[in-house]
């Protein structure tokens, strides 16, 4: 075990990171019961570096602490992924709305180039590509972060970052692309961000983010309750 990575990141920031990652990407799949002396050996830490890891992922939303039995990675259900859509189109309709406002050209070129490269994926998957999935989120990602990120709130962006992890835990384990559909959605925001027309970029910023829930729920790709 060493200190640091390449990255310059201490083993424990290096761990936390990987650990994070593998509940959002899935690799640590919902309500599994973490065993903390193979979580130790895996991710190379001690094991109270790793209880301070997971008492910060609780913290989060990824992870849940059940006192004497340990830690379970936080389920998944139809009615928590309803729950955090309602949080990610509040927090980030706001952000939204102060990101038009106040953006400048550089913002505009930011979320010009963040479209292209999604835009360019999408074309492929529409096109039949089924191996872009990890791409297509980073991209899709980048892109919702560039539309928002000239909110001038360091603040509001880290809480979206939190929500918006959570939100895409649901999208990987669901394996969830609408297809032309989702491709149009990002077409028309970029358009209203062009125009700074933020009342028609809420409403279909809301619509992308809640059509993906009940797409979810409608092809029975989530359990009604937490799997325990």
């Amino acid at each position: 075990m060493t200190d640091a990575d390449p990255l310059g990141l201490t083993a424990g920031e290096s761990a936390y990171q990987r650990i994070r990652s593998d509940i959002i990407f899935g690799r640590l799949a919902p309500a599994l019961r973490l065993k903390l002396d193979q979580a130790r050996q895996h991710y190379d830490i001690s094991v109270s570096t790793l209880r301070e890891i997971l008492y910060r992922l609780c913290a989060e939303g990824l992870v849940q602490a059940e006192g004497q039995k340990g830690f379970t990675v936080t389920p998944v259900s139809q009615q928590n992924f309803r729950d955090i859509a309602a949080m990610r189109d509040f927090l980030e309709t706001y952000a939204l709305r102060q990101s038009f406002q106040r953006g400048d050209v550089e913002w505009e070129a930011e979320v010009l180039a963040a479209h292209h490269r999604l835009s360019r994926l999408e074309a492929k998957m529409l096109a039949g590509g089924r191996d872009h999935a990890a791409d297509w989120k980073r991209y899709d990602w980048a892109f919702h972060r560039a539309l928002i990120g000239g909110c001038g709130s360091q603040v509001l962006l880290a809480t979206h970052a939190r929500i918006f992890d959570q939100y895409l835990r649901y999208q990987i384990i669901a394996v969830i692309f609408r297809g032309e559909v989702a491709a149009d959605e990002h077409r028309a925001l970029l358009d209203c961000a062009l125009r700074r027309d933020a009342d028609a970029a809420a409403a279909i910023l809301s619509r992308h983010i809640h059509a993906c829930v009940e797409h979810t729920i409608r092809n029975g790709l989530l359990p009604a309750t937490p799997l325990s």
